[in-house]
């Protein structure tokens, strides 16, 4: 099933059955790009066409932010609840581990993704790391890097760009991953694993505030995406629940 909201169609999914269909895909040598929206996403696709055709590309687009889930609610419509990109890819390592795959990371600055890869290869195995790349290249690069990945005999791949790159990078370069079963675009993600950045306790993420403890870490580099992109996405919320009174 899936929900619309302001014209997206968000998989109405939880995290287990979002892993159950991943696995499967896996089984079965399917293929599956999935992509986390938030507030600050959602806002940012109305504006930008490209993210927005990379986005709804997707076979699986999740709920990120708790705030997705509240303005579904506040629609009318009904998403089970958020599917944290930073959650789901910890779990899929730790299903790869369990059933032998091989995970890629792509992304982050050099002594990150080393961390990153040092940290899975202690608490797994260095056998579920296909490979890793930092995320610091030019866009005629894109191709060659692509082709790497493709041929480096990973099961799951998890790139570590900001948006609206992340997405584009996995859109453009679809059909040279196609051989990836699942690729997942997961931004900070690898920063929290490394250590560098911390992640809000499990009490302001159920209360919707991670934004405001990722802003409190940085406020200079956050002011803008999460103040004026929130208010942003409540306004048109807002509006699309207004136009449906109307209606």
């Amino acid at each position: 099933m899936k929900t619309d909201l302001l014209g997206i169609s968000i998989d109405s999914l939880t995290m287990e059955e979002t892993i159950n269909r991943i696995q499967k895909a896996i089984e079965e040598n399917a293929r599956i790009r999935q992509v986390s929206i938030n507030a600050g996403k959602l806002v940012l696709m109305v504006k930008n066409k490209e993210l927005y055709n990379s986005v709804i590309s997707s076979d699986i687009i999740s709920a990120d932010g708790q705030s997705i889930v509240w303005a579904s609610r506040f629609l009318g419509k009904h998403l089970p609840g958020r599917v944290a990109g930073c959650d789901l890819m910890q779990e899929l390592v730790k299903l790869a581990y369990e059933n032998k795959y091989k995970c890629y990371f792509f992304g982050a600055r050099e002594g990150v993704i080393r961390k990153v890869v040092d940290q899975y290869n202690s608490l797994y195995s260095p056998d579920i790391i296909a490979g890793y790349r930092n995320g610091y290249f030019d866009k005629n690069e894109e191709p060659l890097i692509a082709k790497q990945i493709a041929d480096s005999g990973a099961q799951l791949l998890f790139v570590a760009l900001n948006s609206p790159a992340k997405e584009n990078f996995l859109a453009e370069n679809g059909e040279v991953l196609k051989k990836i079963n699942f690729t997942m675009g997961v931004g900070g993600t690898f920063d929290i694993i490394a250590g560098i950045t911390k992640r809000a306790p499990r009490w302001m993420q159920k209360i919707g505030m991670e934004w405001f403890y990722r802003f409190l870490q940085e406020p200079r580099r956050m002011w803008k995406r999460y103040l004026v992109g929130n208010s942003k996405f409540i306004f048109l919320i807002i509006k699309e629940k207004l136009k449906r009174r109307n209606v």
